[in-house]
Order: C-alpha cells, then sequence, then structure tokens
C-alpha cells in the first residue's frame, strides 16, 4: 500500500467519526498498535524535541532500502499520533517519505483539535521523521 493509499484510509477512519471523543478514543486505539521501542532505546538520542510528552521515534533502514520506524511516547495521545505516522511511512522507500505531502493531517482536522504544544510535537515528529528518512537515504 502506498502512503497516499494510507493517508486515504485514516482519513476514512476518521471521517466516519463526528465527535472529537470518538476520534481520540481512535488515536488511543491506534497507540496501541504502535510497533514498540524498548525501554533500552528510550534515550535522548530518540527522544523527539518540541513535544509536551516525551516521544521516542528510532529509524532503521531495511535490507530492502525501505525506513522502518518504532516509537513510545509516556501520553496515550501522542503515542496515537505517533503510530499514525509510523503507520503512514514506515516500511516505505527513504525519498517517498521525504517527498510525501501530509496533507491528511489537515484533512481529518487533527491539528484544530490539538492543543498549541501538542500541535508543535506532532510537527517536530514529522520533521524527524523526514529527516531520518533523508538522512537513511543517503547511506544507500
Amino acid at each position: 500500500m502506498s502512503i497516499l493509499e494510507k493517508e486515504n484510509q485514516l482519513i476514512g477512519e476518521f471521517s466516519g467519526l463526528s465527535e472529537w471523543m470518538d476520534r481520540y478514543s481512535l488515536l488511543i486505539e491506534k497507540g496501541k498498535e504502535c510497533p514498540v521501542l524498548p525501554d533500552a532505546e528510550k534515550t535522548d538520542a530518540f527522544l523527539i524535541k518540541g513535544c509536551q510528552s516525551r516521544v521516542w521515534i528510532k529509524a532503521e533502514l531495511g535490507e530492502d532500502g525501505n525506513v522502518y520506524f518504532r516509537a513510545d511516547s509516556d501520553a496515550v495521545i501522542t503515542k496515537g499520533i505517533a503510530a499514525m505516522l509510523l503507520y503512514v511511512f514506515s516500511g516505505e522507500k527513504p525519498k517517498d517519505i521525504v517527498d510525501a505531502p501530509v496533507d491528511f493531517l489537515d484533512q481529518i482536522g487533527l491539528k484544530e483539535h490539538l492543543s498549541p504544544t501538542r500541535s508543535n510535537g506532532l510537527v517536530a515528529m514529522l520533521k524527524q521523521i523526514k529527516l531520518y528518512a533523508l538522512a537513511l537515504g543517503m547511506r544507500k
């Protein structure tokens, strides 16, 4: 499934929910599906700067040339946001990650329903994911 197809799937899931409490519940459920980052890897090297909560994202280049992410957070909503981003970008080619627009976040209305600090954290997570992809893409 392409990045765009994954984004469209998420848009469909969220647009089917009219109440924001239901959307937050879906975010929490997404967080439970997030590829786990072991405690030993929850270090400052993987900590996302600019987030209200503590969130760690680690990226690795697979043998297939795709980037694979794992993440964790001490806050359930933040972990859900990270899980959505990982769902969209993990397993994709570095160039595709770097070049991908992220309009789906606006289309599901996520940015407008987050506090300013959580919104800044979302931007920081997205920036770090793209930086990882850029760096790993150069290693090939």
